[in-house]
């Protein structure tokens, strides 16, 4: 009797141990947010932002990647983009159409319950407007948005899927570095080309 109990308690054991142990989408995610993190692309598992479309199509709904390049002696303008049609284009809900180049429409997520806010403010730079996306074919895909600020530019994108096998079954551990690092030169110039435009 006392042979069951142990093999029963070491079998409990090995279960305990083997259900701890990650997955392999959950180690190949692993691998690619580390990879990032060494490049400086700071990785962070974000709730998705409401003005970008996530889980099921819909906006603000999900988990997503959000890699963060900081750039020194940069200063860019606060401005936000969604990927439609494989271009970056300026999110409708905080750029005004208009032709007055003083105002802005202030996005409902910004406005105070104040009456005298003033909203003549700085034009929203566009000038990332209709560029192509132009990643590695197993990035751009699962691009949404990309954001900037003060001396940072922000690229949303559900990194999950680069690692899946159902979604990328081209997968390669070996091309996450390369692909990180096209993903980051973008950045970079992306960055560069907003600032050129100030």
């Amino acid at each position: 009797m006392g042979m069951w109990i142990a093999i029963l308690i070491v079998l409990f054991v090995l279960g305990s141990m083997m259900a701890l142990k990650p997955s392999a989408i959950d180690q190949r995610l692993d691998k690619l947010r580390m990879t990032a993190r060494r490049l400086q692309l700071n990785p962070k598992l974000v709730t998705c932002p409401d003005w970008i479309k996530g889980k099921d199509n819909e906006f603000g709904r999900g988990m997503m990647g959000q890699y963060c390049l900081i750039l020194d002696n940069t200063n860019l303008p606060f401005t936000r983009y969604q990927v439609i049609d494989g271009q970056w284009r300026p999110d409708s809900s905080f750029v005004d159409t208009t032709n007055d180049d003083n105002k802005l429409i202030v996005p409902t997520a910004m406005r105070t319950n104040q009456s005298n806010v003033d909203t003549t403010v700085k034009k929203i730079n566009v000038s990332l407007d209709k560029v192509a996306l132009d990643l590695p074919v197993s990035i751009a895909p699962y691009v949404k948005g990309l954001l900037t600020k003060a001396n940072s530019i922000v690229i949303y994108w559900e990194d999950i899927a680069y690692v899946r096998p159902a979604t990328n079954p081209t997968y390669q551990q070996k091309l996450i570095e390369s692909d990180l690092l096209l993903l980051k030169q973008k950045l970079e110039a992306w960055a560069l080309q907003m600032q050129n435009s100030l």
